[in-house]
């Protein structure tokens, strides 16, 4: 039997900001699903289960929060499902609910995903002490920064390049009213003039901690012609992983990547990325990951990533937008993130990305990445179902 095609019918986010202090976290996620709702038009009541995602729970320091969600998402006495995967959490908790109607094992499903790092210090969180972690890095920064500069050395990309993508995409921002971040006297000297956190990491080429949710309403083909808009149509979605340390890693181009995305590409009968693909929105949560994920993507041969971005080509209006939305480096609610790339993914081929829309974007990418470069999320989404 053929998959049950999945459409996304509705899309809710909150505005995300460093601490949302006016909800608690069933607060939080009621808000981007009632979004979600309103968007598809459809009440609680047109909703057959729930799956949620989110970071590891010490980030907060509530164990399991999904079992007292379940009255804020109108989930009593229906299935209700936990995914967790890291930072590529949001990608993977959505994959799983559009498995769920793909199986048509459910009609219409809600799915989300969010964060709270205002109730915890995820930069400390992530420093595991002493004897089990070497006293030489702080935060996920300090994990990454190393395999930048291996890129660096390896592809003989000028260091301008990762204040280019941080310049890009601040700018991206300013374009998306739910951004965390908004600095609107942005220029590309104030972000080579930031301080040096984990070298060649700077202060602005860094994510911020952020407070947010992001939902979305997935169906099949029936729910779909009742949608009171153009849905956006999964064409392929696939996770990968792989352990963050084995004989051989390629952290600069992880396997588990570039399966992923071959995986994805093949659902889809996407043989060139490069021409086949408007856009994506790309997990980059430190600036560097830009031209590193390209390459693993597909959309650039070994070492010619960096020229992607220098030469405009990931700008807005460029040939291959990349972060419209502003993406994971200006706002990070670490398991939402993932979905919101989902989600900003979906909202571009609806044609309801607002100032930061791509004209005619028919087929984009959203791409979550998660642990030490371990796990890998992704989909494609496309104006039109599969086959079509």
């Amino acid at each position: 039997m053929s998959k049950e095609p999945v459409a996304v019918i509705g899309i809710g986010q909150t505005k995300h900001v460093a601490a949302r202090r006016d909800v608690s976290i069933a607060g939080l996620v009621r808000e981007a699903a009632q979004r979600a709702l309103d968007d598809a038009e459809l009440t609680w009541a047109d909703i057959d289960a729930v799956v949620i995602g989110k970071a590891p729970d010490f980030f907060e320091g509530v164990m399991m929060p999904e079992l007292y969600l379940a009255d804020a998402l109108g989930a009593v006495g229906k299935p209700m499902l936990r995914v967790h995967t890291a930072g590529s959490v949001g990608g993977s908790t959505a994959l799983v609910a559009a498995n769920l109607v793909a199986a048509r094992v459910h009609g219409t499903v809600l799915t989300l995903a969010f964060e709270k790092q205002s109730e915890s210090n995820a930069m400390w969180g992530l420093s595991l002490p002493i004897p089990f972690q070497q006293p030489l890095l702080a935060g996920a920064g300090g994990f990454f920064a190393p395999h930048v500069r291996a890129y660096m050395r390896r592809s003989g990309a000028p260091e301008s390049i990762g204040a280019l993508v941080a310049y890009k995409d601040r700018r991206n921002a300013l374009k998306n009213p739910y951004a965390h971040l908004h600095e609107h006297d942005i220029t590309l000297e104030k972000v080579t003039a930031s301080p040096m956190l984990w070298d060649p990491i700077r202060y602005s080429e860094t994510c911020p901690s952020s407070d947010g949710a992001c939902a979305m309403i997935l169906t099949d083909r029936a729910g779909a012609a009742r949608a009171p808009r153009p849905p956006a149509w999964m064409l392929g979605g696939a996770m990968r992983s792989e352990p963050t340390l084995f004989a051989g890693k390629d952290f600069v181009s992880p396997q588990a990547g570039q399966d992923c995305a071959a995986d994805v590409y093949r659902q889809a009968g996407i043989t060139d990325p490069r021409r086949e693909i408007d856009g994506a929105e790309i997990y980059v949560p430190f600036s560097w990951y830009e031209p590193m994920w390209l390459e693993n993507l597909g959309f650039a041969g070994e070492g010619e990533g960096w020229k992607l971005t220098e030469a405009g080509v990931t700008e807005l209006d460029g040939d291959l937008p990349v972060n419209m939305s502003g993406g994971v480096l200006s706002t990070n609610p670490i398991g939402a993130s993932g979905m919101i790339r989902f989600a900003e993914a979906a909202l571009q081929v609806r044609g309801q990305a607002g100032e930061h829309q791509v004209d005619g974007a028919r087929r984009v990418l959203g791409h979550a990445y998660g642990g030490g470069s371990q796990f890998f999320s992704m989909w494609l989404v496309g104006a039109q179902p599969p086959g079509s």
